[in-house]
């Protein structure tokens, strides 16, 4: 099975959350890890945002938000490899979605700019 997601995410949204939120949005959308390595740059958490979203598409669950049984913001996690490159790691019932659907490889190509943020994920 192949399966893709793809978000895009306006930046500017994103930044009102932290500012209006603080910590407490930071760690409701972001693992430890994310937050360690975004250390609050907007345009980095707000493209991780995108790729949870789109994790959470090629799954064909969505976000526990808006489907119930969608995955929790934790369950995919997006950091880098020893040279920065992005990978995904599942937890929980993202990690069982997608045993499930046999989806053992992921890839996640993440971009942003000034206003957007964009997130492709294919897995197999």
């Amino acid at each position: 099975m192949l399966a893709t997601g793809v978000d895009i995410i306006y930046v500017p949204r994103v930044e009102r959350a932290v500012k209006a939120f603080g910590d407490r949005f930071l760690m409701r959308v972001y693992t430890p890890l994310e937050r360690l390595y975004c250390r609050e740059r907007v345009p980095e958490l707000a493209v991780r945002f995108a790729a949870k979203e789109a994790v959470a598409k090629a799954l064909g669950v969505g976000m526990r938000i808006l489907a119930r049984d969608g995955i929790q913001w934790h369950e995919a996690e997006i950091i880098g490899d020893m040279r920065g490159k992005p990978m995904v790691r599942l937890h929980g019932w993202a990690a069982q979605r997608a045993e499930a659907l046999g989806l053992t490889q992921w890839s996640v190509s993440l971009s942003h700019e000034r206003e957007y943020a964009v997130a492709l994920v294919v897995a197999m």
